[in-house]
């Protein structure tokens, strides 16, 4: 399961696709309706939220707008509505993270579709690397975050 804290907008097709996946079964995690993936670890930074199934939500949210964008049919309807009288929950990563995710990101394009590695091609910096529009990046620590499990 990987829940990006990058912008689905550099995120590739099938990448976004399986974002959508993966976010929805979080979500089923979340409100305790699966038996798997209770304590992964991609879902902790969502479970130190105020409310951490609204903050999922409107993370999914996102997906389905980047999805829109593109002209994809995501099961919107799958989510609660949006809340128009809430702020959405910031969530804070290191800058650190981001690369790293950026890195695998990139990586993981090369291997499955070379063609669409153009988007990420002029990136070079980490404050250039566009992040989800929940996550607030926090540039003194470099380094990855404690939950991410690095190979």
């Amino acid at each position: 399961m990987r829940l990006w804290s990058i912008s689905p907008s550099i995120i590739d097709s099938k990448g976004l696709t399986a974002l959508w996946r993966e976010g929805l079964l979080a979500l089923n995690v979340l409100k305790g309706k699966t038996k798997g993936y209770k304590n992964h670890p991609q879902l902790l930074r969502f479970k130190e939220c105020n409310n951490p199934v609204q903050a999922l939500t409107d993370y999914l949210h996102f997906i389905c707008d980047e999805a829109d964008r593109r002209g994809y049919n995501y099961a919107r309807q799958k989510l609660s509505t949006r809340s128009l009288t809430h702020n959405v929950e910031e969530i804070c990563i290191s800058a650190g993270q981001l690369l790293f995710e950026f890195n695998h990101l990139k990586n993981k394009i090369i291997a499955r579709s070379p063609k669409s590695i153009g988007v990420l091609d002029g990136i070079e910096e980490v404050y250039e690397i566009p992040q989800h529009p929940m996550f607030v990046i926090y540039y003194v620590n470099h380094n990855v975050e404690s939950w991410e499990k690095v190979k």
